[in-house]
């Protein structure tokens, strides 16, 4: 919603284009200099921190509405997405002692009563997104004071069930790295071996063998050696890789066993 018009319209006709009471939640990971954060949203209207979300269009599969949401937020296309669980708790949702309504009133013009489609419990679908920090460009919209990045380990308070959400999406993407190459958005185009190590060990949250770790990834043909070194002075300069794009689209599609 970028205005006050299109504001109206969704809490007044949102039914006529979003299904009522199905939600996405999206914990969109981002990795830069060493720490893993999560993209969160302060509204004018909602008292707590809480994770970029909203509802599916009728024309939009669980993903594609996943997928919009997340490029809305970051500025960014094509991510990798993943769908972790359904969170559908009796008083999940719940506004009390979170949800201003008066500032709504005061903006909108009239309050949300009983007979609006967004009254009654919602199931939200959670996902899992990851990008590089540096390529995004978080995006407030008309009614976020701010969207930023905060560290995993270190969140402010969340609302609604925000903090499950984060916890079962960070625990799912730590899973998907057994299985999926899910560094490529977060890292350069070019990087070193320890690079990639610092990061995959950033997401897993364990310590892996500098040595056995990249020649795994080397083996697997998923990484690609350059003709080039980084210079660092007097010290031996490392030599950078790139990911192998055919071996990488077909890994996230297939699967393989990575760490």
């Amino acid at each position: 919603m970028e205005n006050l018009q299109e504001a109206r319209d969704f809490f007044e006709k949102g039914y006529l284009e979003y299904r009522p009471n199905i939600s996405i939640d999206c914990a969109i990971f981002g990795y830069h200099n060493g720490e893993l954060k999560v993209l969160l949203v302060k509204n004018k209207l909602i008292r707590k921190w809480y994770l970029p979300g909203g509802f599916i269009k009728k024309t939009e599969s669980l993903d594609d509405a996943a997928s919009r949401i997340t490029a809305e937020r970051t500025g960014l296309e094509k991510l990798f997405l993943k769908q972790v669980k359904a969170f559908g708790d009796v008083g999940r949702n719940s506004t009390l002692d979170v949800f201003d309504e008066e500032a709504f009133e005061q903006i909108i013009g009239f309050r949300i009563d009983e007979s609006s489609w967004l009254a009654g419990e919602t199931v939200t679908i959670g996902f899992y997104a990851i990008t590089d920090i540096v390529n995004a460009s978080p995006k407030a919209d008309f009614f976020s004071e701010a969207c930023r990045w905060f560290p995993v380990d270190a969140l402010p308070e969340l609302g609604f069930d925000h903090e499950e959400i984060v916890t079962e999406a960070l625990s799912r993407m730590r899973i998907d790295l057994y299985h999926f190459p899910i560094g490529k958005n977060l890292l350069q185009p070019k990087f070193t071996l320890k690079e990639i190590k610092t990061l995959y060990e950033v997401l897993s949250g364990k310590t892996l063998n500098p040595t056995n770790f990249p020649n795994k990834l080397i083996a697997l043909g998923l990484l690609t050696k350059l003709d080039e070194k980084r210079s660092i002075g007097g010290h031996r300069s490392p030599t950078y890789y790139k990911f192998n794009e055919d071996t990488y689209e077909k890994a996230l599609e297939d699967g393989l066993v990575l760490v």
